[in-house]
């Protein structure tokens, strides 16, 4: 039934109602007339036409309704079906959905297991972490114990290394140091912390600190250089300065680290070392070559007397003596060819001198000398000659000596020509040329650029057998004396040396003294920076009365300055920020120069030409020290013109004393203020000659000119105080770089300064005693 339902549906669906009604009506009239045939024959034996008619309309009758219930039948079942399929579908999706939320519940429930495992193992885990943690707390304390313990152990070792050590960051800012760079600096660390190198060093410092930083911190390599550092008492030191990179842990940079060791003590000791040695080839160098000057005289002497009547034995007694000088030149040329030294120290000494005597001994002795070689000579000298010059005498003559002996020597025939031209007199100078003409082998071109240097000699030629040192020291000599030096020649046509000098000339200026009568008590203004200087001055002039108001620099002197204020000033020249010219001129542009008060500098620089302070408005100058008669005769004349009272005798001379002490000074210095306050004084620089000597060292170690002349100048005004002569003018000698040599000489002036400041002050006290 459900099959043949199945087939009815089916129809129904494929055929459509009217053709499968069609169907179905004549399916069912093909069937009751089947029926209807096959009964009627079973009981009747025969099939009528009605029959037949009965069975089509029984069917034509029964279709319609069997179709309709069919169709409804049909109808209701696909409905059925259709909503038991749709029920089936929804139980398939509840099915697969069930399925699916179980596979994901099992799923949960498996990562639930699986995340129950881990956190399990994660409290385990967590639990291990915790004691380890716990542990490693521990270990951390311990560490830290002893990391504070080495790190206090490690600042301990750092603070109290003599070393520098400080680093700064990679802006180039402190971020550290140790105790040694505190002192250096005159800063705590704490107050170092975030400086930069510009506000802690000098310029000139600061600027080489910059330069090595950036190396260091950006090419990320040590550095390694010596650097002059002062501290803040003045004293300098070389350090050897090291800085490298400074990375963390991680390999970071941070900045730089810097070390620096004081290499002062090894800088001077290799200072000795090449002053010992430039010490001993100048020794040689200028025994050597100074001796054969009076040596070729010996030898040509001996020559000319050679050719004179002698007896048998003067003959051979004098050619002994020829020979022996001869010989004494030659070790004196190995002596300086197997040193083959630089010379470094020439010593220049002014000092009146009268030219026409000078000329005519320098005539005599060319003119042997030529004749002893068959050569003529002519001497010219054009131009008025000036009475007397203040110049060097010696070295004078061994400038010509050895032009003149260079001339002889490289000519065979002909002659020499010397000519001194004299310039017309200008500003007490006169400029003077001296020429040196030779009919000799004469110099190539391309050597005259040559022919002054050291040890040069003409190569090939039989005439250079000296050492080749005259025209070099000839040359060195002329620039120390101010001078010029050169050469014109052409190959064998002769040589002509020229030397230009400007000397200054001498002329005595006479010394007129005014009368002076009693000076009122005054108000002065006094301009010194020396405490010592202050202190001595002060009782000086309060002794004859006078107030006085001190300024130790010139910016403090300026405000300090008025002109009603003060009836004199004594303008110190040296000052620490400018000079008392500086301070004069300043005073003229502010105030006429009516407003003023007499200005009187105080100074151990004595210019030769007053009009030099005349020009700056100053009106008179008190040597130093500060003598109780040049300072009442000074205000004398300013204030009350009178004759000058007799200078006080000077004290019997008392043997080495009078060579170390101004014992005139002394006397009126003490008869003044009284012993007590010159005891003081003494006291006072016994306490300050240490650091002057130390600091007098360091400079001249670091070689710096500025620093040795400022000390120099503060030792000659604290020794010139208190009467300490011999000390005041070695001083003077070490703070006068315009001196000749005076690189040269330095050193020995401030060992002798070490040497005897000591002992003169010692005497100084044993005077005060006595």
């Amino acid at each position: 039934m459900k099959t043949w339902a199945q087939y009815y549906v089916n129809g129904l669906t494929r055929l459509g109602i009217i053709r499968f009604s069609l169907l179905l009506a004549s399916f069912v009239i093909l069937l009751a007339v089947m029926i209807q045939v096959g009964v009627t024959l079973l009981l009747r034996g025969t099939v009528e036409f009605v029959d037949l008619v009965r069975s089509i309309f029984f069917g034509l009758l029964v279709t319609p309704w069997a179709a309709y219930f069919l169709t409804a039948v049909v109808d209701e079942l696909e409905d059925s079906r259709q909503r038991l399929k749709d029920m089936v579908n929804k139980l398939q999706e509840m099915r697969d959905r069930d399925k699916a939320l179980n596979e994901q519940l099992q799923l949960n429930i498996s990562q639930l297991h699986q995340q129950m495992d881990e956190t399990r193992r994660a409290e385990i885990a967590q639990e291990r972490a915790m004691e380890e943690l716990e542990a490693e707390v521990l270990r951390r304390e311990a560490a830290q114990r002893e990391l504070q313990s080495r790190g206090a152990l490690w600042r301990s070792f750092i603070d109290n290394s003599p070393d520098l050590v400080y680093y700064r960051n990679e802006h180039g800012r402190f971020s550290g140091c140790n105790r040694a760079m505190e002192q250096l600096v005159g800063l705590s660390e704490a107050q170092l912390i975030g400086m930069l190198p510009h506000q802690i060093y000098p310029r000139e410092v600061a600027e080489k600190v910059v330069e090595t930083d950036r190396q260091v911190l950006e090419k990320k390599e040590a550095v390694t250089y010596e650097q002059w550092l002062t501290f803040p008492n003045g004293r300098k030191a070389c350090f050897e300065i090291h800085k490298l990179p400074f990375y963390d842990e991680k390999g970071h940079h941070l900045g730089l680290l810097g070390f620096g060791r004081d290499i002062t003590e090894h800088k001077a000791y290799q200072d000795q070392l090449e002053k010992a040695s430039r010490d001993k080839t100048s020794f040689i160098s200028t025994i050597s070559h100074e001796l054969r000057t009076p040596l070729n005289g010996v030898v040509g002497l001996s020559r000319i007397l050679l050719d004179t009547e002698l007896t048998p034995l003067q003959r051979q007694h004098l050619n002994t003596i020829h020979l022996s000088a001869v010989t004494l030149g030659n070790i004196f040329n190995d002596i300086i060819d197997l040193d083959k030294l630089d010379r470094h120290r020439l010593e220049i000494a002014p000092a009146p001198l009268d030219l026409s005597m000078f000329l005519q001994d320098i005539e005599s002795l060319t003119r042997l000398m030529a004749e002893q070689k068959g050569l003529y000579l002519h001497f010219d000298v054009d131009g008025e000659i000036p009475e007397r010059v203040n110049a060097d005498g010696t070295r004078l003559r061994q400038i010509l000596w050895n032009l003149a002996g260079n001339a002889i020597k490289f000519t065979e025939q002909g002659g020499i020509t010397l000519r001194i031209l004299f310039h017309p007199p200008q500003d007490d100078h006169i400029k003077v040329r001296i020429e040196v003409e030779d009919t000799g082998i004469g110099i190539p071109a391309s050597e005259l650029d040559n022919i002054f240097a050291m040890y040069y000699q003409l190569n090939g030629e039989k005439h250079a057998t000296g050492s080749g040192i005259g025209l070099a020291v000839t040359r060195q000599l002329v620039l120390a004396m101010g001078g010029d030096i050169g050469v014109d020649s052409e190959l064998g046509q002769g040589a002509c040396f020229w030397v230009e000098l400007d000397l200054p000339l001498l002329t005595e200026l006479p010394m007129e003294i005014e009368e002076s009568g009693e000076v009122p008590p005054l108000n002065i203004l006094l301009v010194e920076d020396v405490e010592l200087n202050i202190t001595v001055a002060t009782a000086l002039l309060h002794k004859f009365g006078h107030e006085t108001v001190a300024a130790r620099t010139g910016a403090e002197a300026l405000a300090l300055f008025k002109p009603e204020a003060f009836d004199l000033l004594l303008l110190d020249i040296q000052l620490p920020d400018m000079t008392g010219f500086d301070i004069a001129d300043e005073l003229l542009r502010r105030y006429d120069r009516k407003q003023l008060p007499p200005m009187v500098a105080l100074t151990a620089n004595l210019v030769r030409d007053k009009a030099v302070y005349a020009a700056h408005g100053i009106c008179d100058v008190i040597g130093k020290p500060m003598s109780v008669s040049n300072l009442a005769e000074t205000l004398s004349q300013l204030f009350a013109p009178r004759k000058p009272a007799e200078p006080l005798p000077p004290p019997p001379p008392a043997g080495n004393r009078e060579k170390v002490l101004d014992l005139t000074f002394l006397n009126e210095y003490a008869q003044m203020v009284g012993k007590p306050v010159l005891g003081q004084a003494v006291s006072l620089f016994e306490q300050m000659l240490p650091d002057y000597l130390a600091h007098l060292a360091t400079n001249l170690t670091a070689k710096d000119q500025k620093g040795i002349v400022s000390e120099a100048h503060k030792l000659k005004s604290a020794a010139g105080a208190i009467g300490l002569k011999r000390l005041f003018d070695l001083a003077q000698q070490a703070q006068s770089p315009d001196l000749p040599a005076w690189w040269e000489n330095i050193g020995d002036w401030i060992d002798t300064i070490k040497r005897t400041a000591p002992k003169d002050l010692a005497l100084l006290q044993q005077w005060l005693k006595e």
